[in-house]
């Protein structure tokens, strides 16, 4: 069994006692972290905002829409930055960067959550759809990853983790192929950093994290979507989550880092069964289409 399925099998299975807390009180004294959370106005990164709110750590949200920023701000009690900026300028993060040490003196913890999806198959790709995932999935990371290091690296000690998704582990759905490439490519660039960093700051942790199937608007959102995708193949042991539970993940994660989480249940069986034979998997996957 590979490690990272041992690790996201024993967070999957802690995060759904997590999702039924007991009554009383548990004390962390590892709370209170000061967290960047981009791509924080909706999904994930909304439902993420909430969860390390209700436990009181201090947030720097950031996003394009100002509006939403403000809406999902509103409902947290633990203190709170907000940050228009677009993640696809490099001068936008370094902005994020600065205004969160400027208010909290510090970052603990940078969340690279801003993402897009799409919905068309390789032949259909153009030039400006690869463009935008690469950008948005990709390049975005790359710069949070890029602009906090120096910090963490001063401070010895940090956490970096990038949303990314099952696709990018398991390229399944052959609509989605540009997404899929660009989350495969950012899994590839996180690896690469945790080893470097690993070396000289053991310290600095650096994790991926890998939604399957979530129930949020990003995929009515994609880039060439016309309307809600269905949810998977018929037969598929792979279920929705809600961003809650996704973002109890997170939370967790953050508490006990490791190198790898798949949040979905299900992920872990049917990354093995891809890689134990590739074309038996497309094809039992086509079968149920």
């Amino acid at each position: 069994m590979a490690p990272y399925q041992i690790l996201s099998d024993k967070l999957t299975a802690k995060h759904r006692q997590q999702l039924h807390p007991p009554p009383w009180p548990v004390k962390n004294i590892d709370m209170n972290r000061i967290i960047v959370i981009t791509g924080a106005s909706g999904g994930i990164g909304a439902a993420l905002a909430r969860e390390l709110g209700r436990r009181g750590d201090s947030l720097i949200l950031a996003s394009r829409t100002a509006d939403a920023l403000e809406r999902v701000a509103a409902h947290i009690s633990s203190p709170t930055h907000v940050v228009t900026a677009d993640v696809t300028r490099r001068t936008d993060v370094e902005r994020i960067r600065d205004e969160a040490i400027a208010a909290f003196g510090h970052v603990d913890v940078w969340i690279n959550n801003a993402g897009r999806g799409i919905l068309r198959p390789v032949l259909e790709l153009t030039d400006a759809d690869v463009d935008e995932m690469m950008a948005v999935n990709v390049k975005s990371a790359l710069y949070g990853m890029q602009v906090i290091a120096p910090h963490f690296l001063e401070r010895g000690r940090g956490h970096i983790i990038n949303i990314s998704s099952f696709l990018g582990r398991v390229p399944v759905a052959s609509a989605r192929s540009a997404y899929s490439a660009a989350k495969a490519a950012l899994n590839t660039l996180t690896a690469n950093l945790r080893v470097d960093l690993q070396r000289t700051h053991p310290g600095i942790h650096v994790s991926v994290v890998m939604p399957g199937l979530v129930a949020t608007d990003f995929a009515r959102h994609a880039r060439g979507s016309t309307g809600p995708v269905p949810p998977g193949p018929i037969g598929s042991p792979m279920k929705p989550q809600t961003p809650e539970e996704v973002a109890v993940i997170v939370a967790s994660l953050i508490d006990h880092p490791v190198a790898e989480v798949y949040t979905n249940p299900a992920s872990a069986a049917l990354a093995t069964r891809y890689f134990e034979d590739v074309a038996r998997f497309e094809s039992e996957t086509r079968d149920r289409q």
